[in-house]
């Protein structure tokens, strides 16, 4: 055997054994570490930041949902989103916006109906909505149209409905919204929200309890 052929089958072989030792460390003793420390010290996040109510997830809290019932509140509309077509087990949706300009007379137009929607659904026999007092938030999506989160304003707006629907008093649906607004992070990052699936999950074990 020359020494061209013996040098060859080396570089074969410690190319090899390069190629294994770089899989073992990058394939799967770091993602293994990476996977450790961020169960160890992120779980909840490494987990997708998921809401447990009746022993099973039922949801992100980064995600919205909007199947929710008449008793219940509501999230921001998500218009603009397509059907998913690849993954229907999950029912999940496109994301996305209608990327309509302000002055376009579609958009002005779906959002009067669904300010009209707002007005209509969530005025009771004792209180009355009106137009001044729905948000936009209520009637436009986000860019995302996944937003987990609506206004204190947006919230509080629905109350009386969410109180007529389901037999408690404004004070007791009022002081569920209050505890589930979080504010503004470090005092001036972002505006203050209400996360829609925590609210409804805490309005979930009171009607439980009742």
């Amino acid at each position: 055997m020359n020494n061209s052929v013996v040098n060859t089958a080396r570089l074969l072989g410690a190319g090899l054994r390069a190629l294994l030792v770089l899989t073992l460390l990058t394939g799967v003793l770091y993602p293994l570490a990476v996977t450790g420390v961020a169960q160890a010290l992120f779980h909840d996040k490494a987990n997708g930041s998921e809401v447990r109510a009746d022993g099973r997830v039922v949801g992100s809290s980064l995600i919205g949902q909007q199947d929710y019932g008449p008793g219940y509140f509501q999230p921001r509309p998500a218009n603009g989103l397509g059907t998913n077509s690849v993954n229907t087990r999950y029912k999940l949706v496109l994301s996305g916006a209608t990327n309509l300009s302000a002055d376009n007379p579609q958009l002005i137009k779906s959002v009067k109906q669904a300010k009209a929607e707002v007005v209509r659904e969530n005025s009771t026999a004792r209180y009355k909505v009106s137009p001044s007092q729905v948000p936009a938030d209520a009637v436009t999506s986000s860019g995302s149209g996944l937003d987990p989160d609506i206004s204190p304003q947006y919230a509080d707006l629905q109350v009386h409905r969410v109180a007529e629907k389901n037999g408690l008093s404004v004070a007791r649906v009022q002081k569920l919204v209050d505890d589930h607004t979080e504010h503004r992070t470090l005092g001036f990052i972002g505006e203050p929200r209400v996360n829609v699936l925590e609210l409804n999950v805490a309005l979930r074990a009171v009607l439980a309890k009742s």
